[in-house]
């Protein structure tokens, strides 16, 4: 099994998106990428948009390579709406647009799902698919993050007989029973996690969601993983790393690697969206 993050918070935007290969199937999970509105009360920096723009080509290619796209929900920072030509002739499995869905995103899906032409749609949640040897197999609709204010989501699992993988969507760090009910019945090599939305603790995330978060994690690496990627709204936080250090010790126990998307392709974390106040004081001092 080939996995590659194409777009990570850790890489520069908001995105979760991966290309999974096996050998029956190229699969896109959560193919967009989008900048947050606003941080430290500033727009995007320049930097940030020219860093979507080249993500969003790369989407683009990854899906035109590919047969299966999978939507996990209906965020921008996981589905594009504005470029529905590229899924023609694609096998879509989708998030359901009206079962366990919050209104924004029940809108969101209808108007998704009224754009797409010639597309064969397979509504995916708590259901599993073959493609010959690969099996994909979904959770049922979990709350986004530590309550389901902002909606639900569908984890994802790929195992194609030799290897599996699971890509969480947006469960911020797992808290919640319900999300790891699923997760820890599973068994994977690698997971792809959002962590726990620390850029906002004290805010919209609390200090006793970041505990369970930790635990939820501690847990999924007794399960025999041995890969963990933990990436998305936690990278948005400087600081992440010393958030999760219990994790990382924990880790290093059990001989799990944990480690952001950058890291997984061996590059260094990029945090722009962390660093923007950064970004713009260096354009000030030029």
């Amino acid at each position: 099994m080939k996995i590659v993050p194409i777009a990570f918070d850790s890489l520069g935007a908001r995105s979760m998106a991966t290309y999974i290969e096996t050998g029956d199937a190229k699969i896109i999970i959560d193919p967009s990428v989008a900048l947050g509105p606003r941080r430290y009360g500033l727009p995007p920096h320049p930097i940030e948009i020219e860093r979507k723009m080249s993500f969003w080509e790369k989407i683009e290619d990854f899906v035109l390579n590919s047969e299966v796209v999978i939507i996990t929900h209906y965020h921008y920072d996981h589905h594009n709406p504005e470029k529905t030509e590229i899924f023609r002739g694609k096998r879509l499995f989708l998030k359901h647009p009206e079962e366990r869905i919050n209104l924004s995103q029940r809108n969101r899906a209808s108007y998704f799902l009224s754009l797409l032409e010639n597309v064969d749609i397979e509504y995916a949640d708590g259901k599993s698919f073959c493609l010959n040897d690969t099996l994909i197999e979904f959770s049922p609709a979990v709350p986004h993050g530590a309550n389901s204010r902002l909606g639900f989501v569908v984890m994802v699992r790929i195992d194609d007989g030799k290897t599996s993988f699971i890509h969480t969507s947006d469960v911020e760090g797992a808290s919640l029973e319900d999300q790891m009910e699923w997760l820890k019945e599973r068994e994977a090599l690698t997971v792809f996690m959002d962590g726990p939305m620390t850029y906002m603790l004290g805010y919209r995330f609390s200090g006793k969601s970041l505990e369970k978060s930790i635990e939820s994690m501690n847990r999924i690496m007794e399960s025999g993983i041995k890969e963990l990627v933990v990436d998305h709204h936690l990278t948005r936080d400087i600081e992440w790393r010393n958030r999760l250090s219990e994790v990382f010790e924990r880790g290093e126990e059990l001989g799990v690697k944990v480690m952001s998307a950058a890291e997984y392709l061996g590059l260094d974390d990029d945090l722009l969206e962390a660093r923007r106040k950064e970004l713009y004081s260096l354009d000030q001092k030029q």
